[in-house]
């Protein structure tokens, strides 16, 4: 840890140094002909310093409008002012945002020593733009791949040095660094590359006009992808809003399940298995996936009206009248307590129904036939079925065959004759679809967690478990 804070210290020293050398080299090749014209001066170091806040994000990059300023200062003034706007720049951004001293260090290295790497390859490609020579060259279209090159250059320089710090401070390798940071963003930077590149010739060609233009462009740019992100934000916590609501609906009824099963384990495990069938049986005959989901759902919670049952009523030993109404109430209470949930309509409607008989001579409003929701229709066999083939308190377990023909004796009177036949021929085709010990994992079986980001996140036209 010492050495590595040594290390530290000796590369801030080293960047300090750095800097302060380059300013020395700005000033000692500062001539006044990179202080012209005045308006142009005024214009990039106004940019310079103030652009970090009207920059935008572009392909997966930032056009930075302070990195367009440092560009075309060093493209068409020279190293002396690219050198002081950059200084300039650091101190403010480091002053603003109250960053720690090693970091105002690295800023002022970073906005020095670039605009001097910049300044070399306009020297190697162009010369002095200042100079009959390179005036010449600048009024030329060759002069958009100078500054194409210069802004590619600035940029990688930029991120070598602030990966050095980087590395320094966290010990991470900057070769690794480059693989993970600065490659992926490459086509944004070349975007903003090209961008540059093409403000700077039609300056150079068309006046400050086309500067001014183009910094009413970048700032309008800023404005609306700021309103976009702002808008995203605020999508973002209603988002987080809708899930955390729809978190507690579904919540209740977890709890609500939970606390069923406590107090009646069989309920518990009938409920699981009510659901598996009835997706199963759903499938069977054609549903499509939204209404599988319907169908399955209303499975698990056909019996969620149980919970409002005293413990006298769910443990009988001699059943009363009144009795009998509460449990015949339990579809309208599970109906009541599930239509309460956005989105879950239909299957509050199949809980409704679930003891309707298709002759009519159900409960609680004596159905007929096809006016039962096929949902309700699937549920009723697919309970019935269950609580034949599983042994509860009040007598062992029908072999599954002999529950088959139960099924096909209130075929057309109790039950759809059509969904009978295609349950039993499911069942005899693959077996039982339950293990013979079936935890009750509403967890899993409910599929929690994608159900809330349903309910939070509904897609147009479509209408999952309503």
């Amino acid at each position: 840890m010492l050495r590595s804070n040594v290390n530290l210290r000796l590369f801030y020293a080293g960047e300090s140094l750095a800097s302060l050398a380059a300013v020395a080299l700005a000033v000692h090749l500062s001539t006044r002909s990179q202080w012209e014209p005045i308006a142009l001066v005024l214009v990039l170091l106004a940019l310079a310093l103030i652009g970090d806040r009207i920059s935008s994000a572009i392909a997966g990059g930032v056009l930075s409008t302070a990195h367009t300023a440092m560009v075309l200062a060093i493209c068409l003034l020279g190293p002396a002012p690219a050198v002081l706007f950059g200084l300039a720049a650091a101190i403010l951004t480091s002053a603003v945002r109250r960053l720690p001293p090693g970091s105002w260090i690295t800023n002022a290295t970073a906005l020095t020593l670039y605009p001097l790497a910049g300044s070399g390859v306009v020297a190697l490609a162009v010369g002095d733009v200042h100079g009959a020579a390179g005036h010449h060259m600048t009024t030329s279209l060759a002069f958009g791949l100078v500054i194409f090159a210069v802004s590619v250059t600035t940029i990688f320089v930029n991120f070598l040095i602030i990966a050095l710090d980087t590395y320094f401070e966290e010990g991470r390798p900057v070769i690794k660094q480059i693989g993970e940071s600065f490659v992926p963003l490459l086509p944004g930077h070349l975007a903003a590359a090209v961008l540059v590149a093409v403000i700077g010739v039609g300056y150079v060609n068309l006046g400050m006009t086309v500067l001014i233009a183009a910094i009413v462009v970048l700032a309008t740019f800023h404005y609306l992808t700021g309103a976009l992100i702002r808008s995203e934000d605020r999508a973002d916590q209603l988002e987080a809003r809708s899930i955390h609501l729809a978190n507690l609906q579904l919540g209740v009824l977890r709890m609500l399940m939970d606390a069923l099963a406590l107090r009646d384990r069989t309920t518990s495990r009938h409920a699981g298995a009510a659901a598996r069938y009835a997706k199963a049986l759903a499938s069977e005959i054609g549903l499509d996936e939204d209404e599988q989901e319907v169908v399955q759902t209303a499975g698990l919670l056909h019996d969620i009206g149980k919970f409002t049952w005293s413990d006298r009523v769910l443990h009988p030993e001699q059943l009363t009248d009144e009795d009998w109404a509460v449990i015949h109430r339990h579809p309208q209470d599970g109906a009541a307590l599930v239509g309460k949930l956005d989105g879950y309509g239909a299957v509050a409607d199949a809980i409704l129904y679930h003891h309707e008989r298709v002759d009519g001579g159900g409960y609680p409003a004596g159905l007929i036939a096809g006016e039962i929701p096929l949902a309700s229709r699937i549920v009723a066999i697919c309970s019935a079925y269950d609580t034949m083939t599983a042994s509860t308190r009040f007598g062992p377990a029908l072999p599954p065959a002999e529950a088959m023909q139960e099924l096909r004796r209130a075929s057309g009177t109790q039950f759809d004759g059509e969904l009978v036949e295609a349950f039993i021929a499911m069942l005899e085709r693959d077996g039982s679809l339950i293990p013979e010990e079936l935890a009750a994992d509403f967890e899993a079986e409910f599929d929690f967690a994608q159900r809330v980001r349903r309910m939070a996140m509904p897609i147009p036209g479509r209408q999952t478990a309503r």
